[in-house]
C-alpha cells in the first residue's frame, strides 16, 4: 500500500483563533528571543556571524492575531489523511500545515504529543499558536506567523509512485516560497518530508527553518541525540555551552529534571549523522533523522517547576499528560539566521517513525552507550544512505505542478508573482486566490493608486518595490498611511511620521493617529504619546462598527493607550477609557488587567487587589510575559507599604504574606527581589 491521501473533518474542543488585530504592527518585537552574547563566549565563527544576522526587530507585513479567548466548544475543523500500511498522518491545513497525528498501525502508538483541544495561545511571532503535533516553522526566530493560517494542499505524485501531500505558502516577514512535500513509502515505518525554501529575488534573504515535534512527556522520557555538549538557553537571555546530559546537578536530557523552561541546541559533531529521539521508559518513542543540510537539534523543556506545569495547563486541559518538544532547524540554534543567496535555494529530507531500543542502555549511565544503541536501532530500521537516496528520488519531483487541490491558503504569493512573473514550479499562486486583503494592493499595481471606495487597506505591504509603487502613487489617506508604515519599516522614521501627519490631512483616522503614537514612544517621549493616544481614543465612536473580517479597533486602542496614559500620568483619562469598553469586550482578562493597573495607579491598592480575588484569564498572555506576578507583587508591596516607601524588606515581606496565586503564576525565570527597591 503505497501512500493514499483523503479529505476527513476532525472535530475538537476549540476556541476560535479569531480575525487579525484592525492596528498596524509597528511596535518593536519584545525580546523573548533577545540573546546576550558576553565577550568571553568561545562560538564557532559562522555561529557568531549568524546570531548577529539580521534578526527580526519588525512584524510587519503581518498582523497581530490576539482575537482568540479561552472559551471552547466542539468544531470540525478540515483535515487530510495520509497512509500507508504502516503508518496514518493527519494534517491540518487550515493551521499551517500542522500534522496533528502520526499514528504507527501495527503498535497502536502515537507518536506524538496529540493536543486534545486546540487552544490559541500568545507564543507565534504574530500571536496565536497552539501546541501539539509537528509544525513547520519558517521565517525568523520563534514560532511562524502562519501557526494559525491556512496554506495551500494538493496531490502529487510521489517518488515510489503513489501519492504526496504538497503544502505550500509565501511566507510574508522574508518574502520567500516554501513547500513541504509528505509521503509514506510502500511498506515504510517512517514518513518522508521534502522541504524546499526558496528565494527567486535577485538579493540574499536571511533565511530560517525549524521543524518542532511535540512529543509526550512523563518522569521516564528521555531525548538523546549524537552530542557531547549543547548549547543552553533560557529566560535569561543567555547563551552558554553545557556538557550533556548533565549539567548542574541534574541529567537535563530528562524533560522533567529541570525546573525552569529552557532550550538545549545539541553541538552535533560535523560529519555525524544528524538525529533526535525521544523515548520512553519502555525504550519506546519517535526518532526524527534528515540529510545534513537540516543541520541543528533541540530540545524544549517546560521543566518541573510550578511556572512549566501551568503553562502546559494552559496550552490543553486539566488531567492531559505534559509534552516537549524536539525540533530540527537549518543553523546550530533557533538564534540565528542564515543567509540565502538571491536565486537558490535550501532544499532536504526529513524523516519521522517510530524507534525502539534497549530500555537498559536507553536509560543507563553511560551516555555514549545511550546514544550507540539508538543510533544503532536508528541505522537498522532506516539507513542513512536511505535517507540520502530518498532526497535524491524527490528532487525531481519537487518542481511537479499539483494535481488536485486539496486546500486553498493566502492571496499574498499570488500578489507577488503578479507584480514580479516569478515562475515557481511545482508552487503555483493561482490569481484566483487573491482575495479581500489583497485587491486594493492589486489595483495600486495595474492602476498607480488605491481604490478610493476601499478606503484604507487594514493588511500592509512593506518591501522596497512596494514602498517605491506607494511613493509614486497620488497622495492621500490610505496612501500616505501605508507609505508611512513601509517608511517606518525600512528604518526612515522621520519621513514615516511625515507620511501619517500628511495622511491625516486627507481625513480623520486613528490608525495614523495610533502610529504616530508608538513613534512618539519609540523616542521616549511618554507626554506626547499619551497626547497621541488620546487623539486617537476620540476619533472612534462608542458604537463602532466595522467589516466581519475586521476586528473592532476601540478595544485595540484602548489595550494600547491604557498603559502609555499610565506612563504619562494620566490615570483619570485611562480609567475612562476603559470605561468605553463595550460589555462584549470586558469579559477578556487583558482589561480587567487593566483595570487593577488603573486602580493600582490611582491609588487604590485594595480595589486593584480585588480584580485579582476575583480572578481572570488573559487569553493573550505573551509566552515570558511576567506582567501578572509584576502587578501581583507591586500591589502587594502598595498594600504591605501603607503610604511608605517600598524597601527590600518591605518587599520581602509583602511575598511572605502575599503569595502569587498559582493561577497567575507563568514566570519562565527565576526571579530575584530587586535591592534598589524604593518607592
Amino acid at each position: 500500500m503505497a501512500t493514499s491521501v483523503r479529505r476527513t473533518t476532525l472535530t475538537l474542543p476549540a476556541a476560535p483563533v479569531g480575525p487579525a488585530g484592525p492596528l498596524p504592527a509597528v511596535r518593536t518585537l519584545g525580546d523573548v528571543h533577545r540573546v546576550e552574547l558576553s565577550e568571553d563566549l568561545d562560538l564557532p565563527p559562522d555561529m557568531a556571524r549568524q546570531l548577529r544576522y539580521a534578526p527580526l526587530d519588525s512584524l510587519l507585513p503581518e498582523s497581530v492575531r490576539d482575537g482568540y479567548g479561552r472559551t471552547r466548544a466542539d468544531t470540525a475543523l478540515d483535515a487530510l489523511v495520509i497512509e500507508n500500511d504502516r503508518l496514518r498522518a493527519t494534517v491540518l491545513p487550515g493551521l499551517g500545515g500542522r500534522v496533528h497525528s502520526l499514528h504507527h498501525k501495527p503498535t497502536g502508538r502515537e507518536l506524538l504529543y496529540r493536543n486534545p483541544v486546540l487552544q490559541p495561545a500568545n507564543f507565534a511571532l504574530n500571536g496565536a499558536w497552539f501546541s501539539g503535533g509537528i509544525e513547520w516553522n519558517i521565517g525568523a526566530t520563534g514560532h511562524t506567523t502562519l501557526s494559525c493560517a491556512p496554506v495551500h494542499a494538493a496531490t502529487v505524485p510521489a517518488p515510489d509512485g503513489g501519492e504526496m501531500l504538497r503544502l505550500w505558502e509565501w511566507e510574508r516577514l522574508r518574502d520567500l516560497p516554501f513547500q513541504v512535500d509528505l509521503w509514506l513509502p510502500e511498506g515504510s515505518d517512517f514518513l518522508c518530508v521534502g522541504v524546499r525554501i526558496r528565494n527567486p529575488h535577485l538579493n540574499a534573504v536571511p533565511a530560517y527553518w525549524w521543524s518542532n515535534i511535540a512529543v509526550p512527556e512523563d518522569e521516564h522520557t528521555r531525548v538523546l541525540a549524537p552530542a557531547d555538549a549543547a548549547w543552553h538557553f533560557g529566560y535569561e537571555h543567555r547563551l552558554r555551552r553545557i556538557p550533556v546530559p548533565e549539567s548542574d546537578g541534574a541529567d537535563r536530557t530528562y524533560p522533567l529534571r529541570s525546573e525552569f523552561p529552557a532550550d538545549h541546541f545539541y553541538d552535533i559533531p560535523d560529519g555525524d549523522r544528524r538525529w533526535i529521539a525521544s523515548l520512553d521508559g519502555s525504550g519506546h518513542g519517535l526518532v526524527h533523522t534528515s540529510t545534513d543540510t537540516l543541520r541543528g537539534r533541540k530540545l524544549f523543556l517546560w521543566g518541573a517547576g510550578r511556572a512549566g506545569r501551568r503553562w502546559q495547563q494552559w496550552l490543553t486541559e486539566p488531567g492531559t499528560g505534559g509534552y516537549a518538544e524536539i525540533q530540527a532547524g537549518l543553523a546550530r540554534t533557533q538564534l540565528e539566521h542564515v543567509r540565502l543567496d538571491g536565486g537558490a535555494e535550501f532544499a532536504w529530507l526529513e524523516a519521522y517513525g517510530p524507534l525502539a531500543a534497549d530500555p537498559a542502555a536507553v536509560h543507563g549511565t553511560d551516555w555514549a552507550a545511550a546514544r550507540r544503541e539508538v543510533g544503532d536501532r536508528l541505522e537498522a530500521a532506516l539507513p542513512r544512505a536511505e535517507v540520502d537516496a530518498a532526497f535524491a528520488a524527490w528532487r525531481p519531483h519537487a518542481d511537479l505542478e499539483p494535481k488536485e487541490t486539496l486546500a486553498i491558503g493566502s492571496g499574498w504569493g499570488a500578489l507577488e508573482r503578479a507584480r514580479t512573473g516569478h515562475d515557481l514550479p511545482g508552487t503555483p499562486f493561482a490569481e484566483s486566490t487573491i482575495g479581500p486583503e489583497q485587491r486594493p494592493w492589486l489595483a495600486l499595481l495595474h492602476t498607480g493608486d488605491f481604490p478610493r471606495e476601499a478606503g484604507v487597506p487594514t493588511a500592509p505591504l512593506v518591501s522596497a518595490p512596494w514602498r517605491d509603487l506607494l511613493e509614486s502613487a497620488p497622495p492621500g489617506l490610505a496612501t500616505d498611511y501605508h507609505l508611512g508604515i513601509a517608511q517606518w519599516h525600512a528604518g526612515d522614521r522621520a519621513q514615516a511620521v511625515r507620511s501619517w501627519e500628511r495622511a491625516l490631512a486627507h481625513g480623520t483616522d486613528c490608525r495614523p493617529l495610533y502610529c504616530l503614537a508608538v513613534a512618539e514612544e519609540t523616542e521616549g517621549e511618554t507626554a506626547r504619546a499619551a497626547q497621541r493616544y488620546a487623539e486617537a481614543l476620540a476619533c472612534v465612536p462608542d458604537d463602532e462598527t466595522g467589516p466581519e473580517h475586521t476586528a473592532p479597533l476601540l478595544p485595540a486602542l484602548v489595550r494600547a493607550a491604557v498603559p502609555a496614559l499610565l506612563a504619562a500620568g494620566r490615570a483619570d483619562e485611562a480609567a475612562a477609557a476603559l470605561d468605553r469598553i463595550p460589555a462584549a469586550a470586558r469579559t477578556n482578562g487583558r482589561f480587567a488587567l487593566l483595570t487593577a493597573q488603573v486602580a493600582l495607579a490611582r491609588g487604590d491598592a485594595p480595589a486593584a487587589r480585588a480584580v485579582f480575588d476575583r480572578g481572570f484569564e488573559v487569553p493573550d498572555l505573551r509566552e515570558g510575559d511576567e506582567t501578572l506576578s509584576d502587578t501581583w507583587y507591586a500591589i502587594a508591596d502598595r498594600l504591605t507599604a501603607g503610604t511608605g516607601p517600598v524597601t527590600p524588606a518591605v518587599q520581602a515581606k509583602a511575598r511572605a504574606e502575599h503569595p502569587l496565586p498559582e493561577r497567575y503564576e507563568f514566570r519562565m525565570r527565576e526571579i530575584p527581589l530587586r535591592a534598589d527597591a524604593v518607592d
